[in-house]
């Protein structure tokens, strides 16, 4: 039997991909992405935007007229808020909320699986890494969100929160640790609310893990700027937590984020920011921007392209407001035109662009330990390419006219200049003949 995974959207979702391989394989079943020769296939849905939505029902039908003869089985957050709607398409056998996501795999095998015969199943301890090869794995340890921000429908949909147990995180990433990972990325909704159902936090999380595995290296998802507590930067000493964080800002107004029902201000972010950047050497830091919040106005724009541009992030996500029924922002008024969100999405592109590469050049000539991901040979330029990244997060290209073979190892590189094609940096061995 062979089951297909698939998914849209966030890394939460790519990190519950993962489990559930594992679990398929642990009861002896075959697990790809591949569509088409499937008996079973499974689709992680988002519903962030109208968009993913889209996106996700588009998949589905995808899906069904690829593989008609295979079991469909729908999770995710839009199967959750709509699952009504999953009515219309053609094909779905069976619908696992989110509420029942940690037992998909035996549900859909009870329900769906029970007469097959697997064989070959993984021995208890045993993992698989589905969508990150043997270089970096998510590691879901968090669901749920206790916060409504105003344009939120994810916290809706997933519910209340629920932490892993520590214990049950440490195990997994040393069995990761086993299979040659050597980058291990904590994901979840609400990551900094870690602990708060079972009497811990995000730092405790994280110094277990660098206390209790061997993981090389350890970063953290997008987590809210008010939720860094006492003593968090100082977990920064160890080299192996990774130099960056993803703070979401969304907006650079004190009165948008008012209406969006955010807990920090435009100088809480500030301040919070030179006591990053003043602590720890070469410290980056990347955000989401929401454009066009209902009653944005052109003032409070340019308080917020003002206020981006003092923050000097390394990158941004733009996200052009999307309207949600559900979410207290589509019953507010003022709603912005499509139009006119994509003018400031595309102003705010232009700034961010110039930013990063402003904060890329001041790296040029500096030394990383880069962990090269993945390598292809471009023909048009008749030379290997390799990518990875930094401690700190900036994107690496490095070519070779003769195949390294440095996949998934972390090597000294040099930086040497910006590549404005790719927007990443270009760069080189220190030693090469290592």
């Amino acid at each position: 039997m062979r089951v297909a995974l698939n998914t849209l959207g966030c890394r939460l979702n790519e990190a519950e991909l993962e489990n559930w391989s594992t679990g398929f394989q642990k009861l002896g079943y075959s697990v790809s992405g591949k569509l088409d020769d499937a008996d079973i296939v499974v689709v992680n849905t988002c519903a962030v935007t109208i968009e993913a939505v889209k996106k996700s029902r588009q998949l589905l039908r995808k899906s069904q007229r690829l593989n008609p003869q295979a079991k469909l089985v729908v999770s995710g957050c839009y199967a959750s808020l709509e699952p009504e709607n999953l009515n219309q398409i053609d094909g779905v056998d069976l619908l696992v909320p989110n509420q029942d996501k940690d037992r998909l795999v035996e549900i859909v095998h009870e329900q769906l699986l029970a007469d097959s015969m697997p064989i070959n199943a993984l021995e208890a301890g045993d993992t698989h890494l589905f969508t990150r090869a043997r270089t970096r794995a998510f590691v879901k340890v968090q669901d749920g969100c206790r916060y409504r921000c105003a344009f939120c429908i994810v916290t809706i949909a997933r519910g209340s929160e629920s932490s892993k147990a520590i214990d049950r995180v440490i195990e997994e990433v040393n069995a990761l640790v086993q299979q040659g990972v050597k980058e291990v990325i904590l994901t979840g909704v609400h990551i900094g609310g870690y602990g708060s159902d079972i009497n811990s936090n995000i730092s405790e999380l994280v110094a277990k893990i660098l206390e209790e595995t061997d993981i090389p290296r350890l970063r953290l998802g997008s987590i809210e700027p008010w939720d860094l507590g006492e003593g968090f930067i100082q977990l920064f000493a160890n080299p192996r937590f990774m130099p960056h964080l993803h703070l979401p800002l969304q907006s650079g107004s004190n009165s948008v984020l008012r209406r969006m029902s955010r807990r920090c201000q435009t100088e809480d972010y500030a301040r919070l920011l030179g006591e990053l950047r003043s602590g720890l050497k070469d410290f980056t830091v990347t955000t989401d921007i929401i454009v066009g919040f209902p009653g944005e106005t052109e003032e409070e724009w340019q308080q917020s392209l003002d206020f981006i541009d003092e923050c000097r992030f390394s990158h941004i996500h733009i996200f052009p407001y999307s309207l949600r029924e559900g979410t207290r922002a589509a019953n507010m008024g003022g709603q912005l035109s499509s139009q006119l969100k994509k003018q400031r999405s595309k102003s705010l592109s232009k700034l961010a662009q110039l930013s990063r590469k402003q904060i890329l050049n001041e790296f040029l000539g500096h030394q990383y330990p880069v962990l090269f991901e993945s390598a292809n040979f471009n023909e048009e330029a008749s030379r290997y390419e390799y990518l990875g990244y930094t401690p700190n997060y900036l994107r690496v290209k490095l070519q070779s006219e003769t195949n390294l073979g440095i996949e998934n190892r972390i090597l000294d590189t040099r930086l040497l200049a910006y590549d404005e094609a790719s927007r990443m940096m270009r760069a080189e061995l220190v030693n090469a003949g290592t």
